[in-house]
């Protein structure tokens, strides 16, 4: 029997990056699940604070030549990789000079939110999603990480619901305790978002423009929701309650057994 390949989306992993628990979550899950014989493929945003060199990034010319539709533009998409030396996992991370050439995360030097936020996590998951056509390595499932991941359950459940790598790739969504107080311009946050033959109607979740929206339409698009049990926000509990049906609450960071259950069962085994 071939390995069980899992993708892992998020907007942060150490050692490269560590705001939050996200990164430790990113690190250690994937790392046990390829101990356990999965094959393991790790994607986040090339924020500029990460030091390619320290961290020894280097471009991936084979996958080079993508554009991403953002709104009526394209923009260039870099991919670059490198790996967890530790764990022998790799890690590839989605680059644009516009979005990610800044010296600072989400937040300026100031500590205000970028604007562009939104922007730049439509570009990350269409980016994402499109390197792993590129590199032609389909998962059986892509398990996405809080609200700049959210989006990608949204695009496999659409534009790429019949596409030959991602057909039969089911996804799971955990939120996390990244929250966020801003409201995005709701000007142009559907024709950033939109991808494909997606219309305004497949957005309706989005109509809030902030965090919860992320939030739930990362919810509602996801075959399953797995909330840990650090995520302690009122908000993403009434979004939870929403979708309780499809829902796994509670759950331990560490809870190793429950995860490789829940992808065993997602993708057949």
């Amino acid at each position: 029997m071939s390995k069980l390949r899992i993708l892992y989306v998020s907007s942060e992993v150490d050692p490269f990056l560590n705001t939050s628990r996200i990164a430790d979550f990113v690190r250690n899950l994937p790392t046990a699940m390829q101990e356990r014989g999965m094959e393991i493929r790790i994607l986040v945003p090339r924020f500029g604070s990460i030091n390619e060199r320290k961290n020894r990034l280097h471009e991936v010319v084979r996958l080079s030549g993508i554009t991403i539709p953002m709104g009526e533009e394209e923009k260039p998409l870099t991919i670059k990789v490198a790996s967890i030396p530790a764990a022998k996992l790799q890690v590839y991370f989605i680059d644009n000079e516009d979005y990610f050439q800044r010296k600072f995360v989400l937040t300026d030097k100031e500590g205000d939110f970028y604007e562009d936020n939104h922007e730049r996590a439509a570009f990350f998951c269409k980016g994402a999603l499109e390197t792993v056509v590129k590199l032609g390595w389909s998962p059986d499932v892509v398990h996405c990480n809080d609200w700049m991941s959210s989006l990608v359950p949204l695009y496999i459940s659409t534009h790429y619901k019949n596409h030959p790598i991602f057909k039969d790739s089911k996804t799971i969504f955990s939120p996390h305790n990244s929250e966020f107080d801003f409201t995005f311009s709701n000007e142009d946050l559907l024709e950033k978002v939109k991808l494909g033959e997606i219309e305004d109607d497949n957005l309706s979740s989005l109509a809030n423009s902030d965090y919860s929206a992320f939030i739930k339409i990362g919810a509602e698009y996801a075959d399953k929701v797995v909330s840990l049990e650090n995520a302690e926000n009122n908000r993403i509990q009434s979004i939870i309650d929403e979708f309780k049906s499809k829902t796994y609450q509670n759950i331990a960071e560490n809870d190793l057994d429950f995860f490789e259950k829940l992808y065993l069962e997602l993708a057949g085994n």
